[in-house]
């Protein structure tokens, strides 16, 4: 069992992220650094098989199996409802084309998701199911616009945990419940909260939920967690069927098909070992940092931030108000093109983005308001 640590934000910073020596690094909503300890695991693997070949597998398995427990423990679920993916838009197609839909059935979402949480839901209108989008106001997804958007032919809520481009921070919780007296499934789309804010899948109610590990978790790309609980498990069609989601797997000449009777029959085929083995460790340094301590320390970076474009004469996009704020900031200079503006501060080594002609500063954990204050001092 992994138990919290006391070590400092300075000293996460000195020991784990060597990015600080050259950058400073703003972009965790896009593609996020590797600690020290992700690289040393993946390291260790790269070097096992140069060396090794498949004489240590038992224990890349086992890694596996370790994956599945830390992302457990991160979510509030037991590691059987735990499959390793690809991605996120992978296991929200899991749900997306395994359900059995009838014609005239509704999903309903907003329409600031990020892509990968709408298109697979748009695939379905082929087969006569209605994507309902609901509009984001000033920066906002209203509770009240979304449960006014349900009706009796909705099977599924799609929303993601945080909002991409505001920074928009859901209640998984109030919406669980909704979708709990409505009969509706309850999809998330976490990459964009889970490494920052704690996620409890069975108290939110949440039905499936994906996240790939590069943004928050500051895990490597192509490796991913998706939930799900073993209700639905049983109600969705494995479209994806391979050789290790069976139960006989390791069994190969006898064709015996049946799925594995926990949420590894989704996973098709031969796992990303390496991305496993990063995703592992980073997963299990949030744990020990301890995700309460996390999130309050990045809500007092951003809130930093605000105040500071604030008195800059920023236009501040995003909402601050308790339960909706998140580590993702979004704001549009006074004199400046957003875009020129996100030039001109890499070409001073700090990495932000441009979204939807929006500046968006993404800090993590390890950030300090040193790091804040040189951003501020371009404005």
């Amino acid at each position: 069992m992994l138990t919290p640590t006391s070590m400092t934000w300075s000293t996460l910073r000195q020991t784990e992220f060597p990015i600080c020596a050259r950058w400073v690094f703003l972009n965790h909503a896009a593609v996020a650094p590797l600690s020290n300890r992700a690289r040393r695991a993946m390291e260790w693997l790269l070097d096992d098989v140069t060396r090794n070949g498949t004489a240590n597998a038992g224990q890349w398995h086992q890694c596996y199996q370790r994956c599945r427990e830390a992302a457990a423990r991160l979510v509030g679920a037991k590691p059987t409802d735990i499959a390793l993916l690809k991605n996120t838009t992978e296991g929200l197609g899991v749900v997306a084309n395994g359900l059995d839909w009838r014609e005239g059935d509704n999903v309903v979402s907003c329409n600031v998701e990020f892509p990968a949480n709408i298109y697979p839901w748009m695939n379905l209108a082929r087969r006569g199911v209605d994507l309902r989008l609901v509009p984001e106001r000033d920066g906002r997804v209203p509770f009240e616009d979304i449960e006014a958007a349900l009706d009796a032919r909705t099977r599924v809520l799609a929303l993601s945990f945080v909002e991409f481009g505001s920074g928009f921070r859901h209640d998984l919780e109030r919406l669980g419940a909704l979708c709990a007296s409505r009969g509706v499934l309850f999809v998330v789309d976490a990459i964009q909260g889970l490494g920052v804010f704690p996620v409890d899948v069975a108290a939110q109610q949440i039905d499936a939920l994906s996240a790939d590990g590069h943004k928050w978790l500051l895990a490597p790309e192509g490796c991913a967690l998706f939930y799900c609980t073993p209700a639905l498990r049983e109600q969705l069609e494995v479209v994806n069927v391979g050789w290790w989601g069976v139960v006989n797997a390791s069994d190969y000449l006898n064709y015996d098909f049946t799925l594995r009777p926990d949420a590894r029959r989704f996973e098709s085929g031969t796992l990303n070992t390496v991305g496993v083995y990063g995703l592992t460790a980073a997963i299990e340094l949030l744990l020990e940092l301890d995700l309460d301590r996390v999130a309050a320390r990045v809500l007092e970076l951003t809130d930093h931030l605000c105040e500071g474009l604030l008195g800059k004469g920023c236009e501040l996009l995003s909402s601050r108000v308790a339960g909706e704020a998140s580590g993702i900031v979004s704001f549009v200079p006074p004199s400046e093109d957003p875009r020129a503006f996100v030039t001109r501060a890499e070409g001073e080594g700090i990495i932000i983005a441009c979204r939807d002609r929006r500046v968006r500063v993404s800090p993590h954990c390890y950030n300090d308001e040193s790091d804040l204050n040189a951003l501020l001092a371009l404005l």
